[in-house]
């Protein structure tokens, strides 16, 4: 024996939301596991020109610059060096420095892939901050 209760009108289609709700939950929080949480790219730094008619600063003659020319050699300062002795003479540089700052100067028809070599090997001999020096530092702009 069945009963109707209500106003007999049928059978009525009406979607049960718990479940979609679910479902969508359930994809928010593997989206997030998922997703980087930090962009990962080459730290580098621009450093910035003195102020105008102020005297140069002693602390200057400690810069350490990684220069690169269109023929692929490598200097520190203006000492010759090779690339895979770069990183062990960093680290001999960086010894007893508190500061660990190097730049990098790279000739303007050089591809970037050998900045962000000198970048790696920085990185390597536990140098902190890379900076990339540009012409218009250079020029004190």
């Amino acid at each position: 024996m069945a009963m109707s209760v209500g106003g007999g009108s049928g059978v009525q289609a009406s979607i049960n939301m718990t479940p979609m709700i679910d479902i969508l939950l359930v994809l928010l929080i593997i989206f997030m596991a998922i997703s980087p949480q930090k962009p990962k790219g080459l730290e580098a730094l621009a450093p910035q020109p003195p102020p105008p008619n102020q005297p140069p600063n002693p602390a200057d003659d400690r810069t350490v610059v990684i220069q690169i020319d269109k023929d692929h050699h490598w200097k520190i300062n203006q000492e010759d060096i090779t690339e895979d002795k770069l990183e062990d003479r960093l680290i001999d540089i960086f010894k007893t420095r508190q500061e660990r700052v190097v730049f990098v100067k790279g000739d303007p028809d050089l591809e970037f892939q050998w900045v962000a070599r000198a970048i790696d090997h920085a990185h390597g001999a536990g140098i902190d901050k890379v900076g990339l020096m540009t012409p218009k530092v250079e020029e004190g702009k």
